[in-house]
């Protein structure tokens, strides 16, 4: 049985366990782990009414005359940090952010994500996300040097960061996270920990954790971890292969058993809106100038839109490790990346996916051919598109798009798309060593 957090299992927990200092952690849109701390004395007053902090001053919220902002700590997520001395130690709950009148901040990414998931709860959904987040260990965050030469499930001794992704589990698990496997991924230095699904609140909480924990891990050996995309020219990049499913209590509703794949209408839609809308949610998934490097052809990344069932070049795949199992029946998004806003990340792939089952989207027949090898008239022929090239193309795509806008607000989604054009204008600016070392000594 699961113990419930509430506000006097956190009091308690606190002095039962000689906590000094409470992190009060949320995330600003970009998806940027903030904190500030307080002591233990000032906890239940926390708990209470929230704690007042300046919003101006995180990325994409108020302005500095609507500076002032509530964090409002939420017991459930309450967590003492393992990596931390066990003497007068040091907890973290996560934070839901509120305007000074108790009303929920439009602009925190946990209410948008919230004010998603009560669309599909009004229809009796649960929705539930199982993410395989990759990353890179490197020697120190100013270079690529790789830590070990490792392949795609090698074993020891080429697999140098073993100990490190055994560490991070036992960080993990005594955060009360549960993980299913882990191993070494494609690219030298690559690894990879799935954690076990849930629902898509805990998920996202989950995720900002399961990122510090793997960096935390790696800089007490030190070592430097990374979840950038594409940090390694030649290697495939990091994704984020994101399985979801819809839940009506404990029934799956993506499963029928009497369908030849085995899906339900509900799935079928769900897949289909996606499909639909993969070019606008794109930017929201893979958010960063570097994530288009990760999304071409030829290093396993799904840049194509079409879905399959064992094909892993379809943007989203129905796995088919247990044919007819109710409960892993599920759809595999597999272009987002690790360094995205889990909450608006989940909350852009909810809402697409809910507008294809309200609508009755019609799902196209599966590809089951390797796509990174068809010719343009193959795909054509098939009618498959591709997800935006660059940034750019990403931000055009979604800025005239109302299913976003609807998705993450008003106020988030013009400042994100604010802050996407200016980093894809602060890129288009620069002039790389790639440039100087082709063009400077013949132009």
């Amino acid at each position: 049985m699961v113990e419930t957090k509430d506000k006097e299992y956190v009091l308690h927990q606190v002095e039962e366990q000689g906590i000094k200092f409470i992190r009060l952690w949320f995330t600003d849109i970009l998806g940027s782990l903030k904190n500030f701390a307080i002591t233990s004395e000032e906890l239940e007053g926390a708990l209470n009414e929230g704690m007042g902090f300046d919003g101006s001053s995180i990325e994409g919220y108020q302005t500095i005359e609507e500076s002032d902002m509530i964090a409002k700590p939420d017991p459930s997520t309450f967590a003492v940090l393992p990596w931390r001395p066990k003497e007068k130690g040091v907890a973290r709950i996560i934070c839901d952010i509120l305007e000074p009148s108790g009303r929920p901040y439009d602009g925190d990414p946990r209410y948008v994500l919230k004010r998603n998931l009560e669309r599909a709860e009004k229809k009796g959904f649960t929705f539930n996300i199982g993410p395989e987040l990759e990353y890179f260990y490197f020697a120190n965050n100013r270079s690529s040097d790789i830590i070990d030469t490792g392949g795609y499930f090698d074993l020891t001794p080429l697999d140098q960061a073993t100990d490190l992704r055994r560490d991070t589990i036992f960080a993990l698990q005594d955060m009360g996270i549960r993980v299913e496997y882990s191993h070494h991924e494609v690219a030298p230095s690559q690894h990879e920990i799935d954690l076990r699904y849930t629902d898509a609140l805990t998920m996202s909480d989950n995720v900002m954790t399961y990122r510090l924990v793997v960096k935390e891990i790696a800089l007490r050996s030190g070592f430097y971890a990374t979840f950038m995309p594409k940090p390694i020219i030649g290697e495939n990049g990091s994704g984020m292969h994101t399985h979801q499913s819809l839940f009506k209590g404990a029934q799956n509703a993506f499963f029928d058993a009497n369908d030849a794949y085995n899906l339900s209408d509900v799935a079928k839609g769900f897949i289909a809106g996606q499909l639909t809308h993969a070019k606008e949610l794109c930017v929201v998934t893979s958010q960063w100038v570097n994530s288009y490097k990760r999304l071409v052809p030829g290093y396993e990344a799904p840049v194509y839109i079409s879905w399959a069932r064992r094909n892993r070049s379809a943007l989203i795949r129905v796995p088919m490790y247990k044919p007819g199992n109710e409960l892993a029946t599920r759809a595999e998004l597999r272009s987002p990346d690790p360094a995205c806003n889990p909450y608006l990340a989940f909350a852009v792939m909810l809402a697409c996916g809910l507008e294809g089952i309200e609508k009755s989207y019609e799902l196209p027949d599966p590809v089951e051919k390797n796509i990174f090898k068809m010719t343009q008239q193959e795909l054509d022929d098939h009618g498959i598109g591709s997800l935006p090239e660059n940034l750019g193309l990403a931000v055009k795509e979604t800025e005239t798009s109302e299913i976003i806008r609807r998705a993450l607000g008003h106020h988030v989604f013009d400042r994100f798309i604010e802050l996407k054009k200016k980093e894809w204008d602060d890129y288009r600016l620069q002039v790389t060593q790639y440039e100087l070392d082709r063009y400077l000594p013949v132009l």
